[in-house]
């Protein structure tokens, strides 16, 4: 699978671990920056990252700053985004199995990067459930198209 990772300065030593640990895993790693833990501004990396998964040059996104608040509101202001703030490993299982999220959105400043690589692994195996779930993905997509116009 091919991955984009993204931090600000808050969650750069998060981002580094998942990097190195995803490739491990046999992933493919679009690593969209920063290049170090200088101060930046979030929305830039979830821009980025939610265009590379957007337009089909990544499959997921990781999107890793202090709380992953900030930037699961800039991603999913991308077109075709779903990203989902998890907390524990059931919130990284439901993001996937329920609201089939695209981009995953982390607290580097509330968890350690072992935890945090746990919840980025959870949430790559869960699949989606379909079913219920199908129909209420649409309704998102709609509300999305809607206001695009």
């Amino acid at each position: 699978m091919k991955i984009a990772l993204g931090s600000d300065h808050a969650g750069f030593a998060g981002k580094t671990a998942l990097v190195r640990a995803l490739r491990r895993a046999g992933h493919r790693v679009i690593d969209a920056g920063p290049a170090d833990g200088n101060r930046v501004d979030y929305p830039d990396f979830a821009a980025a990252v939610g265009r590379a998964v957007s337009a089909g040059r990544a499959d997921r996104g990781v999107l890793v700053c202090g709380s992953g608040i900030g930037m699961a509101i800039a991603a999913n202001k991308i077109r075709g985004v779903r990203a989902a703030v998890v907390w524990s490993e059931k919130t990284a299982g439901l993001a996937a199995a329920h609201n089939r999220a695209n981009v995953l959105c982390l607290g580097g400043r509330l968890f350690r990067a072992p935890r945090l690589i746990r919840f980025v692994r959870i949430w790559l195996k869960t699949p989606f459930e379909a079913g219920r779930h199908v129909g209420r993905i649409d309704k998102i997509a709609a509300l999305e198209k809607r206001a695009r116009r």
